[in-house]
């Protein structure tokens, strides 16, 4: 690992049981907070996970917004009925044609707060603790050099303490090793929890599939480098499990997300294009059935251009 890196880690590290929240609220004094819930088909946690903000960070939190992206189910009543604000995604900046993917509904959620803070936290955690949101906000509440903060935990899988993250151990982690090694002190570089600043949040692109949380690492490394960047330790963080074919699309979306910043950035040359379709194999009566996705990833411009 970098010195550099090394240094970051001890100087930029924290746990979520270094801030209290009452210190939190008092050093927050007029900035405002809005907390973003992208949410699919997760009327069996959204609610909870509203209630428990709404009652437990009244006073830090201003706002509560749940993107509702195309659910099947009653998650935008549940969430509205829980206190949150819903917006359904595609209805977001309507004259854009719409795009698909959790990238589109954390960016679109810029046109539809008013926080000078954003907290993005995935809308499927289980044993919610409102520790998950304050813990985020302390770097950036107490220093503001800090533009980012992103949160780190364990991830339990099958009973087993650790074990989750698979796609990050796989793939994500030895392609910031190999490429973007500034970044390797990420123990969570895919974690769905973490804070920003609009300021920042507002001049970088973000990417539309599950590759959002590579390429705004990437992106917010050129903007603010790396000691704008904190990592809070959350503990523990539990959601449920997705499968081998599913892992497989999502760890697809985040090699395309790598491969465009490889080459915005120049360490690779354009001379091929990577194919946007996954291939994918079961065991059937005959032999095997083979599913073909779509895996592509679009890509949205910095907000702060849609203004002008």
């Amino acid at each position: 690992m970098l010195p550099e890196v090394c240094g970051w880690l001890r100087h930029r590290t924290s746990s979520a049981g270094d801030w209290q929240l009452q210190d939190l609220v008092a050093a927050k004094g007029q900035t405002t907070v809005s907390v973003v819930l992208p949410a699919r088909d997760e009327r069996e946690t959204v609610g909870e996970i509203v209630g428990i903000i709404r009652r437990e960070l009244d006073g830090l939190v201003d706002e509560i917004v749940v993107i509702d992206s195309r659910s099947s189910d009653d998650t935008a009543l549940v969430a509205a009925r829980a206190g949150a604000v819903v917006h359904a995604q595609d209805e977001i900046l309507p004259q854009l044609k719409p795009l698909d993917g959790k990238g589109e509904a954390l960016w679109k959620s810029l046109a539809v707060t008013s926080g000078d803070v954003l907290v993005f936290a995935d809308a499927d955690i289980r044993k919610f603790r409102a520790s998950l949101i304050f813990g985020l906000l302390g770097p950036l509440l107490a220093d503001p050099s800090v533009v980012y903060a992103k949160g780190c935990y364990d991830r339990p899988l099958d009973g087993a303490p650790t074990g989750g993250g698979r796609v990050t151990e796989l793939v994500a982690r030895p392609l910031i090793n190999l490429h973007w090694p500034e970044l390797a002190g990420f123990v969570q570089p895919l974690a769905g929890e973490y804070a920003g600043r609009r300021s920042a949040l507002e001049r970088v692109p973000f990417l539309t599939g599950y590759g959002v949380e590579l390429g705004l690492l990437i992106d917010l490394l050129d903007l603010a480098g790396l000691d704008a960047f904190a990592q809070v330790d959350l503990g523990s963080r539990e959601h449920a499990p997705q499968s081998t074919e599913a892992l497989g699309g999502m760890a697809s979306q985040i090699m395309l997300a790598a491969w465009s910043r490889l080459r915005r950035q120049g360490k690779i040359e354009g001379g091929h294009e990577p194919s946007d379709r996954l291939a994918q194999f079961r065991r059937a009566p005959d032999g095997h059935d083979v599913t073909v996705r779509d895996v592509g990833i679009g890509e949205r411009p910095p907000m702060i251009t849609m203004a002008s």
